[in-house]
């Protein structure tokens, strides 16, 4: 646990450090988010977040890849440096569009350029675990799935990054909660607490967490593109290392039955339940008004909780609480399972239910006061992503 701490506080510490440099440069390019129609923030906010956490992530794998512990694992740091190459393809096709804005077709060739990258070093899902048995997977169906997968995660936080704060955070309590299940289960088990699962996660709690301070409201940096598919591939990976990797009939829960054999694949989508459940919405509901899935609205779930009348930072606050209680709701009832675990979830659920709904009224989404952008150099072009 020592080293895995090292290592969540290295890349908070580096992406934070790294966070006031990138955004200089940011302003000296040019790379700032220009106010649209759609966005919240009130003045043109500079990019390059996501160079931040990719430069957090890169520093704690190769710190991990040399600690005593976790760099004698060579499954481990073969996946990590996969990963982290993948990680930096996606980041570059995140900072050309934050740059020159590109069309979502060349985006989402970016996106399985880098999902490419992963799985042909490895990184896949190999088997489906059920409960009387296992299903193999072709390479050609492994792969499918594997790029599928990132794909929908991908474009998942990338649609959930809309308020300031939002995407950082939501997916820092995911990624803490995701770790947890992950270590508490190896040591339940009594497997090996050295995983590419539990490294991933920890180092993405990290420069979540780290990137926060410079985005949280009011907002001096965003994570553009960059951040968000980076973030996103990488709880993917996360959870393809667990689920496609892992052994579901290895894990002997007693009194739980059939379950535990499905808690290594749910588990981690609770950990992600916020940013799916807005992307189905959105896919659902723009393919219903016959436009394509990403032709930007302004009906996001962060939009609606502002146009039932919350403030910014309260939509925000009230999206972590509904992330906590999937994400950490799911894990303590994957883990203890006891009556009294399930009625304490049932009872955060009911409170956030009635934070959500109480004391609101229909109002139409305003822009919100954000911190004044410093001058250097000229304008630039997109907002923080399609959501």
């Amino acid at each position: 646990m020592r080293e895995y701490l090292l290592v969540l506080l290295t890349a908070a510490m580096t992406t934070y450090l790294l966070g006031g440099v990138f955004r200089r440069l940011a302003l000296r390019v040019g790379a700032v988010a220009r106010v649209r129609e759609r966005d919240v923030h009130a003045v043109p906010i500079p990019y390059f977040g996501g160079l931040a956490m990719l430069g957090g992530y890169a520093v704690a794998t190769l710190l991990a890849a040399h600690l005593p512990f976790l760099g004698r694992h060579s499954v481990v740091t073969s996946d990590s440096v996969a990963i982290l190459i993948g990680g930096a393809v996606i980041c570059a096709v995140g900072v050309v569009d934050d740059l020159i804005e590109l069309s979502a077709m060349a985006k989402m060739a970016g996106q399985v350029l880098a999902a490419g990258v992963v799985v042909l070093n490895g990184v896949r899902t190999y088997w489906i675990a059920l409960p009387n048995r296992i299903i193999a997977l072709d390479p050609a169906t492994s792969i499918l799935i594997t790029v599928l997968f990132i794909l929908v995660c991908t474009n998942a936080i990338n649609f959930v990054d809309g308020l300031d704060g939002l995407a950082s955070g939501v997916v820092a309590i995911g990624a803490i909660a995701f770790f947890s299940y992950t270590y508490l289960l190896a040591v339940q088990q009594n497997l090996v607490l050295a995983t590419t699962a539990s490294l991933v996660t920890i180092a993405v709690s990290g420069i979540a967490i780290g990137f926060l301070p410079h985005n949280f409201h009011p907002a001096r940096m965003f994570m553009g593109d960059s951040g968000a598919m980076l973030l996103g591939l990488l709880m993917a990976v996360s959870t393809i290392s667990l689920t496609g990797q892992f052994d579901s009939s290895a894990v002997h829960t007693a009194g739980r039955g059939i379950i535990a054999y499905y808690l290594p694949i749910l588990l981690p989508l609770a950990a992600l339940a916020l940013p799916l459940l807005d992307l189905v919405l959105a896919y659902g509901r723009r393919t219903m008004a016959g436009t394509w899935w990403f032709v930007a609205d302004k009906k996001h779930l962060h939009h609606r909780l502002m146009q039932r009348g919350h403030s910014q930072v309260r939509a925000v606050m009230l999206m972590y609480l509904w992330a906590a209680v999937t994400a950490f709701g799911s894990t303590a009832i994957g883990l203890v399972g006891t009556w009294w675990v399930v009625a304490g979830v049932v009872l955060a659920v009911a409170v956030a239910v009635v934070l959500t709904f109480s004391g609101t009224k229909q109002v139409l989404v305003a822009p919100a006061p954000e911190a004044p952008l410093e001058t250097a150099g000229p304008g630039g072009t997109a907002g923080p992503g399609p959501g």
